[in-house]
């Protein structure tokens, strides 16, 4: 075929994809009229995990998973926003990975809220100032945030959702040369160590609270640089000198969406609780025997100090299956006769 025949058919398909995504709009717009009747939520986490999946299982063409939910993700979005304009909080300012975890979680149209501190996310969507809160929780290579972790012994809200960040980082400044000092996140020098040492030997490294504000003071002096994802470099206004500098190629972060309530049942989903654990021997194994007995399969334990009493700490677990579900209900029973507390965190839908 000759290339006004080929363009002519693109032409063409895109007048149907085009008719189509009015008439899904139209269907958005119904079924948000329904659950304001039912004073149900507008965002329905559950339900857009279900789709997504229910998509890449169907898709034979040449799309790959990743492409087919990009797509659909803006699709969701923008189909969303013409119901209602979400909130939401992040980890700020502009340019983080928490920024651009928020954005594939919720596509492009929601109104994105930079935040000081994850204790500032928190904040905001406990005051109603944003209806939902991105926040890290793990690295893949440096292990957990710990002060996520502090923050949900504080607050009363939920994991409704959780997103999987793939994490490459890039040396972003004005010039290589002369280099004297390089700002970043503690958690991102921990990830470039080895770069760092072989390529940019006698720097000063300088911690900050995100690699967006590393970014705001590596432009106020040549000398400055920062490490960071490559968007810094459009945002701030500097180059990016060297790219995919993290020590691991399979280098991942895990996000957490919090909220006022968690989740319903998408049939993949996850649970994350809070326990503490009676002073004596064997504790810890009874509350992991809790699980095994009812074949639920943990995916993470994390312990933290209680900050109350020397040596008293808090198990932070995560297990496959939702809070709903009969034998979930059944361990968590069992597990609420072992422990000093149990707090169930949240029910949500595995993350891709």
């Amino acid at each position: 075929m000759d290339l006004k025949k080929s363009r002519d058919n693109i032409d063409s398909i895109d007048e149907k994809i085009l008719n189509l995504l009015n008439k899904r709009a139209l269907e958005a717009i119904n079924i948000a009229k329904l659950k304001k009747d039912k004073n149900l939520k507008g965002y329905s986490p559950e339900r857009e995990s279900s789709m997504l999946k229910h998509l890449k299982q169907l898709n034979k063409g040449v799309f790959s998973s990743e492409d087919i939910e990009i797509v659909f993700r803006e699709i969701l979005s923008v189909c969303r926003a013409q119901r209602t304009t979400l909130e939401i909080a992040y980890l700020g300012p502009q340019g983080t990975f928490t920024n651009l975890a928020a954005i594939k979680k919720f596509g492009k149209k929601p109104n994105f809220i930079p935040s000081i501190s994850i204790a500032d996310v928190f904040d905001k969507v406990t005051r109603g100032e944003a209806d939902y809160g991105v926040v890290p929780i793990e690295n893949s290579t440096e292990g957990a945030v710990n002060h996520t972790f502090d923050m949900f012994l504080e607050s009363n809200l939920n994991i409704c959702a959780e997103e999987i960040l793939n994490i490459s980082h890039a040396l972003i400044g004005t010039t290589k040369k002369g280099i004297k000092k390089i700002y970043s996140n503690p958690q991102v020098f921990a990830q470039c160590r080895n770069w760092i040492s072989l390529s940019l030997k006698n720097v000063q490294l300088i911690p900050t609270v995100s690699t967006a504000k590393a970014a705001q003071e590596a432009k106020k002096n040549s000398s400055s640089a920062c490490i960071g994802n490559k968007a810094l470099a459009n945002i701030y206004g500097l180059k990016v000198i060297a790219s995919n500098i993290e020590d691991s190629p399979h280098n991942c972060t895990r996000f957490l969406i919090i909220a006022k309530n968690d989740s319903p049942s998408s049939g993949e989903d996850k649970t994350s609780i809070v326990c503490s654990i009676n002073d004596r021997v064997g504790a810890l194994y009874d509350v992991l025997f809790s699980f095994k007995s009812f074949g639920i399969n943990l995916t993470r334990i994390e312990s933290r100090p209680s900050k109350k009493k020397a040596w008293e700490y808090y198990f932070f677990v995560d297990f496959e299956g939702h809070r709903n579900n009969e034998l979930v209900q059944k361990a968590l029973k069992k597990l609420s006769n072992e422990c000093k507390f149990v707090n169930i965190l949240g029910s949500y839908p595995k993350g891709n």
